[in-house]
Formats: C-alpha cells, structure tokens, sequence
C-alpha cells in the first residue's frame, strides 16, 4: 500500500450511532412556564386540593421575592443521556423556581431554581457527580429559556394571558370552573 494513499475499504465508515443519525438531544428539557406578571390573585381556593394549594403558596413566594416584572415560574423536568441506552447512563432531575430576564424580556439573566434529582440508571453516580449536574441543570434551564424566548413561544404566552384576561374582563371576572 502506498503510504500517501489512504486505506480504502467496500464498507462505509461506521460511527458509534448505531446507524442512525446523531440528533444533536444531549440534554432534554420540559418546562411550563408562568409569567409572574400574569398572576392577579394569590389567595388559595377554598377547594384546592393540597398539591395546588402548595403550587400558590410557592407563587406567592416567588412573587415575594422576585417581583413580577421579568420574572418566570418554571416547573419541569430535566434530562441528562450519558450514553446511548436509556437504561444506563440517564440522570433526570425535577425544577421549580424563577427565571429573569433581563430589561427588554430577551435573555436570561438569572435564575433561583429548587433542583432535586429524580429518576437515574446510573449506578455510578456520587454526590459530587449529582451536585456537578444539578448546576449543570442550572445552566441548561436558562440556555432552554433563551432558546424559548427567541422561538417566539414566550410572545405567544403573553398574548394568551392578555386574551384570558380581556375575556375575564368581559365576563365580569368568571371563566369557567377551574381556571
């Protein structure tokens, strides 16, 4: 073999994808997001069933805290796929808490997350690997924030909350059970 030729071969080069196409997913993350200025009332239903009652009341705290001027409550999840087979190597963690941003709404600034771990198949996993990982989340969670923000989708929760309002408005504050 000529050593200015490289090697040739009848098969194609193989990745470690399993033949299939890398997605570019290395994190995933699920998230409802709340505009804290969207919140009117934050008194508890007399009816609420013990886990809203504790969403409110978590609100209510983070509008305390933070105000309600670019502020976001976010409750989700958060996924980590250390190698490709779901059942060996993910590493998921449950978020709560508030994103800012900053004065014009288009970058996250901020953020004061509750992070816990959730599911894991990681056997090797130790409290400073879960530590490293849940300011990994962190992180992700603002990073996913902006990439929401620039996809329009939080545009879009603005109008919805306007038009729920104006609806309200309209019908003399009621509408509907459970809203």
């Amino acid at each position: 073999m000529n050593p200015d030729q490289a090697p040739q071969s009848d098969r194609p080069i193989q990745r470690g994808d399993a033949g299939t196409a890398a997605t570019g997913r290395w994190v995933e993350i699920d998230f409802d997001c709340l505009p804290l200025r969207s919140v009117t009332r934050t008194d508890v239903p007399v009816d609420a069933s013990p886990k809203y009652e504790q969403f409110v009341l978590k609100v209510k705290a983070a509008l305390e805290k933070h105000g309600s001027h670019n502020a976001y409550y976010l409750t989700g999840k958060c996924r980590f796929h250390l190698t490709n087979d779901p059942l060996r190597g993910m590493v998921s963690y449950t978020v709560e808490g508030v994103v800012l941003t900053d004065d014009s709404d288009q970058k996250t600034v901020a953020s004061d997350l509750n992070i816990t771990l959730g599911d894991e198949t990681c056997p090797w996993l130790n409290e400073r690997i879960v530590d490293f990982f849940a300011e990994s989340v962190r992180q992700a969670v603002m990073v996913e924030f902006d990439r929401y923000i620039l996809a329009g989708d939080l545009e879009k929760t603005r109008q919805r909350i306007a038009q729920i309002q104006a609806e309200a408005e309209a019908k003399g504050g009621f509408i509907g059970m459970y809203l």
